[in-house]
């Protein structure tokens, strides 16, 4: 098998590569290297391709469409693309919207016209996001102590929420999504959009702007630290109420829909799929750091310091994965309580 993964040193990328680095599958790796924690995840996965030498890396960026070609000619065709770059920070979108188009939506588009060109055969998984569907300031919210509700969702929110394009992420990213969707329909590519919640796990090098779950898991173990040292209690930062939910999704459980959705390409193809961990995994920024607490010992309730709202944030997302279940055969695995205790083990490794 022969894949290309774009934005492969990536969290979600590394952790797709080295699922198929063990059944010696030949995978080529396109990734600019600008965020934080790329170089890691290279040098790891290096040494797992080792032995087997199949891993090409390729240091550079999709708006080039010559150099897509030369890695085409070179390496392809490809049997599996895994589109995972971009930019993925709502907040450095608002900073530079040009920047943000450029990773986003014309990479994209580049990528999807050589691929056309120069390997047709092959099957696209695009990594999409909620964001397409807007803020969603228009459904009707519920509010407990600790977290807002959707009432009219009980299991989610489904594909047939209406699109609405929201900050400059959004827009980038949702011109994506449909020129995926569309070279189905245009030119039979064989292709299929993952419209994602939130994912964390091993091999994130989460930031203030993107990767929360890992975030907050980071502040956590310092505010025990500072507690140990009797420096008394420190609060956690929050954009909003803190009542902001979202459906969390363990990087295993992902790379297992990404494989699946390879031995489903034939029924899958042209197909949209809300993507995350469904209602039993849903937490609000709150009860993540209850639950930080509660795993890490930490006898006290955590303290808040609350900032402006962030522009375009959702209340609640959290996906209806019942369409992935029914045509992929997927549904995650590992329940948020085991999940944060293992992104507990890879922030204090790293």
């Amino acid at each position: 098998m022969n894949l290309l993964i774009t934005g492969g040193c990536g969290f979600l990328g590394s952790n797709i590569a080295a699922a198929y680095s063990q059944e010696g599958a030949r995978v080529t790796i396109i990734d600019n290297m600008r965020r934080v924690g790329s170089r890691y995840n290279q040098s790891w996965l290096e040494g797992l391709f080792r032995s087997s030498g199949n891993l090409k890396m390729r240091e550079g960026d999709l708006t080039e469409i010559e150099f897509l070609e030369e890695v085409f000619t070179n390496h392809g065709p490809f049997d599996y693309i895994c589109h995972l770059s971009g930019q993925v920070a709502m907040t450095k979108s608002l900073l530079d919207p040009l920047a943000d188009f450029r990773n986003n939506t014309l990479g994209t588009l580049n990528l999807l016209d050589v691929a056309r060109r120069m390997s047709p055969d092959t099957v696209i998984a695009f990594s999409s996001t909620n964001k397409v569907y807007g803020d969603l300031r228009f459904l009707h919210y519920g509010e407990t102590s600790t977290r807002y509700f959707l009432s009219e969702f009980p299991n989610g929110i489904d594909e047939k929420m209406p699109l609405d394009f929201s900050s400059p992420y959004g827009c980038s990213k949702g011109a994506a999504d449909q020129y995926v969707r569309d070279w189905f329909r245009s030119f039979g590519v064989k292709t299929v959009v993952f419209r994602h919640s939130s994912i964390y796990g091993g091999r994130q090098f989460a930031t203030i702007d993107q990767g929360w779950v890992g975030w907050f898991t980071k502040n956590a173990i310092e505010h025990k630290s500072h507690m140990n040292k009797e420096y008394g209690a420190v609060a956690f930062e929050v954009s909003g109420t803190g009542k902001q939910v979202r459906d969390i999704l363990h990087s295993s459980d992902l790379v297992r829909l990404y494989r699946m959705a390879f031995e489903k390409r034939e029924s899958i193809a042209g197909e949209v799929f809300n993507i995350g961990g469904g209602m039993p995994n849903s937490l609000s920024l709150i009860e993540l750091c209850q639950e930080l607490y509660r795993l890490l010992g930490m006898a006290k309730e955590p303290i808040f310091k609350y900032l402006p709202r962030r522009h375009s944030d959702q209340d609640v997302f959290v996906a209806d994965i019942s369409k992935a279940k029914d045509l992929i055969g997927w549904e995650p695995q590992v329940h948020y309580s085991e999940g944060i205790e293992q992104m507990i083990q890879w922030v204090q490794e790293i």
